[in-house]
């Protein structure tokens, strides 16, 4: 499987590459910083310099062009302003169910977050990043694509354990990075998650089983 992911220097598409990597699939990571490349190269995945703020559509499709699946990583991360919040978290990820849908790229994994909603009210830039995210998922939703949506918690460094909860809504709280990671690459590996939203805590079930319930 060729798998892309935008916002390929982040801290968990970088384990979710060396994952992946691991299992023998090819990996694109879309960076904005070239200094980022050998970090990239040293998760397996092949680093793609492409701005999703500033490449042209034809940069971003040609970064595409080819993949078996797209996974959204990207975000404008901690300290910046409610601008970014919009051109990345939402705008970046609207760029990329373009170029999949414009190249035939079926498969798209969005890292969303756990209340985001395209109503959530407030002024914070907290609350314009949610409501950033739940923007992009809508837009996902009815892009046509071959969609899941994963909404963690609070993401923390703290080793992952591969047992999560997961469900349509849950209360607050935290799940590790690593446990990210392993959720997304078992979502593509599983067709029941297309189509499928849902938030992500750390638990007791074992991944597989807990996304295998999701379909039921």
């Amino acid at each position: 499987m060729v798998v892309v992911i935008a916002g390929g220097h982040g801290k968990i598409a970088m384990r979710l590459a060396r994952l992946l990597a691991g299992e023998g699939h090819e990996v694109r990571s879309l960076i904005r910083n070239p200094d980022h490349s050998g970090d990239v190269r040293a998760t397996g995945a092949e680093p793609v310099v492409c701005d999703l703020e500033s490449a042209g559509d034809d940069e971003v499709e040609a970064a595409v062009r080819g993949a078996d699946a797209i996974v959204f990583a990207a975000g404008a991360g901690p300290g910046s302003g409610a601008a970014r919040k919009e051109t990345v978290d939402y705008g970046g990820a609207v760029r990329m169910i373009a170029a999949a849908k414009a190249t035939g790229v079926r498969r798209y994994v969005m890292i969303s977050a756990q209340a985001a909603d395209p109503d959530h009210p407030g002024d914070e830039v907290f609350d314009v990043y949610l409501r950033a995210k739940g923007r992009a998922d809508a837009e996902l939703r009815g892009s046509g694509l071959d969609y899941t949506i994963v909404r963690p918690g609070r993401l923390t460094d703290e080793p992952g354990t591969r047992r999560v909860r997961v469900a349509d809504r849950l209360p607050r709280g935290e799940v590790s990075r690593d446990d990210v990671a392993a959720v997304i690459a078992a979502c593509l590996a599983e067709p029941a998650t297309i189509g499928v939203t849902f938030d992500l805590l750390a638990g007791e079930t074992p991944v597989p089983e807990a996304l295998a319930g999701l379909a039921r």
